[in-house]
């Protein structure tokens, strides 16, 4: 139902593309006389509009936006629609995007990394998996095998962000609770008979039992921004006969 959205924006980006070799240029004389140029991105019902231009060109989009939805019986959401510039930055399907400095320039370049509500989200997870009354886990080794499922997943996710301070701050995190439920379900034994019989030794001290070692998001390896748009294969943009490359019997 969102494709006529689609379709409105990439007519508005490909008229500087018309009988010119140079729409670049064409875009550019566009922006210095005024005017805006905008890259929409969607992911089901969640987008993004992308606005080259001012705060005006911006928010003059409620109405063109509320236009092209009208036919579809579709509204905008306006607790959950807002006009934000880049350097403030938002949160799009888990993600925080923010212009920043760069540390140790002067640059401005635009960081994509794991937003507030996301990290809470795991966290909040954690907290279940850990609680120490009522724990639906026997043993420290059922309880790592769920937590380092669970925490896995999520990492994975985030892998392709600026995401180590806050892969950091989740391993500290699931050690601390995972901790805490071993002193919690171990009351009698000592903080020293805790560490010999259910954390590693010296300088990891991670919680592990019969092979199974609590997941440490620090170790997974940070592809930042891979874009693989292209290589994955669609229905949409395969030609009919290469659908279906096998015959009923």
């Amino acid at each position: 139902m969102l494709s006529g959205l689609d379709d409105h924006f990439q007519k508005k980006w490909d008229a500087f593309s018309v009988d010119t070799r140079y729409p670049k240029q064409r875009r550019y004389r566009h922006r210095r006389a005024g005017g805006a140029t905008y890259r929409i991105v969607r992911y089901a019902d969640d987008f993004v509009i992308l606005v080259n231009g001012t705060e005006q060109h911006a928010t003059s989009l409620w109405t063109e936006v509320a236009d092209v939805l009208q036919p579809t019986g579709l509204h905008l959401s306006a607790p959950k629609t807002r006009v934000v510039h880049i350097r403030d930055g938002f949160d799009f399907l888990g993600w925080r995007i923010q212009r920043r400095r760069k540390a140790g320039t002067t640059r401005n370049v635009v960081y994509t990394y794991p937003s507030k509500k996301s990290l809470n989200a795991i966290m909040g997870a954690v907290r279940d998996i850990t609680r120490r009354s009522g724990s639906p886990h026997s043993s420290l080794e059922e309880l790592l095998a769920h937590l380092n499922t669970v925490a896995a997943g999520w990492c994975n996710h985030f892998r392709h962000g600026v995401s180590s301070a806050t892969f950091r701050h989740l391993y500290l995190y699931m050690w601390q609770r995972t901790v805490r439920w071993l002193r919690a379900r171990h009351p009698r034994l000592g903080w020293h008979t805790i560490q010999r019989r259910y954390l590693t030794g010296y300088p990891a001290h991670r919680p592990a039992e019969n092979g199974i070692m609590l997941y440490n998001p620090q170790e997974i390896k940070i592809e930042r921004y891979r874009w693989r748009g292209y290589m994955i294969p669609t229905p949409w943009t395969q030609p009919a006969n290469r659908l279906n490359t096998t015959q009923p019997a």
